[in-house]
């Protein structure tokens, strides 16, 4: 008996215990995450930060945009966002952040996200972005169109757009360039979403394609919080951290 009684005691004692042990850490909020690249790029470089999101619990899908023009692409994301089942975390790379900004509105979409990318307002584009470079902004080394298409010269590739990415995953970068269209650059937004969405913003601070300076002005017009680190403007590959960070801010905010 008074066996019995000491086995039930520990057993209730066991299930207290197990009562107070905290949880392992669950995404609270929005727990799905779409994730959409830029041009020149695919969605493969986004894997550095899909590994630390999805072991911290988040479903993430990310986009494969044609980059062939902003219609199509805010297609494919606007499905992906359909896919989900619950409350989204949009973040846009770059080109992607005008994808976003226009796809964002739909309202499974909890906040947008954009990484070293465009935040046009209504009426702005690429193109419209770009037209007016701050003074003694870096040129990017975009190379003429070519049947409507175009790529970033391969030998400044690496200085331009992934300075502080391994050089071998540089190389495959500039090697592997997806065809931008230039239909893609002249997508103008017709409502962007962080007119009605939560905004986050990652300035990389060391960015050669999209001026530093031209990122602040975004990001202060959209009302973002705002995370600087120095980075290349391929931040999300090299400082997957940093990125996945500010992700799950946007996704755990109130």
């Amino acid at each position: 008996m008074t066996n019995t009684l000491i086995t039930a005691a520990a057993a209730t004692l066991a299930l207290a215990a197990t009562a107070l042990t905290p949880a392992a850490a669950q995404p609270t909020g929005a727990k799905n995450v779409v994730l959409v690249h830029g041009g020149f790029v695919d969605g493969s470089g986004w894997q550095g930060v899909y590994n630390i999101l999805k072991k911290d619990g988040y479903n993430v899908t990310i986009v494969q945009n044609s980059t062939t023009s902003l219609a199509d692409d805010v297609a494919v994301t606007k499905r992906a966002i359909a896919e989900q089942d619950g409350p989204v975390v949009l973040v846009g790379h770059s080109y992607g952040g005008v994808v976003v900004s226009e796809a964002g509105t739909d309202e499974k979409v909890k906040a947008v996200v954009y990484i070293a990318a465009f935040a046009p307002d209504k009426g702005e584009s690429v193109s419209s972005l770009i037209a007016n470079p701050p003074a003694g902004a870096p040129v990017p080394p975009i190379l003429p169109p070519v049947d409507g298409f175009l790529f970033l010269d391969k030998g400044k590739f690496a200085a331009s757009f992934a300075a502080d990415v391994d050089a071998d995953v540089a190389s495959f970068m500039a090697d592997s360039q997806v065809p931008w269209g230039v239909e893609a650059l002249a997508g103008a937004v017709t409502d962007p979403a962080w007119k009605a969405k939560p905004s986050y913003y990652l300035v990389a601070s060391d960015d050669r394609m999209i001026p530093p300076a031209a990122q602040r002005m975004m990001a202060e017009r959209a009302g973002s919080t705002v995370i600087e680190t120095a980075g290349s403007h391929a931040v999300y590959v090299s400082k997957p951290e940093a990125v996945a960070a500010i992700v799950e801010q946007a996704a755990t905010s109130k």
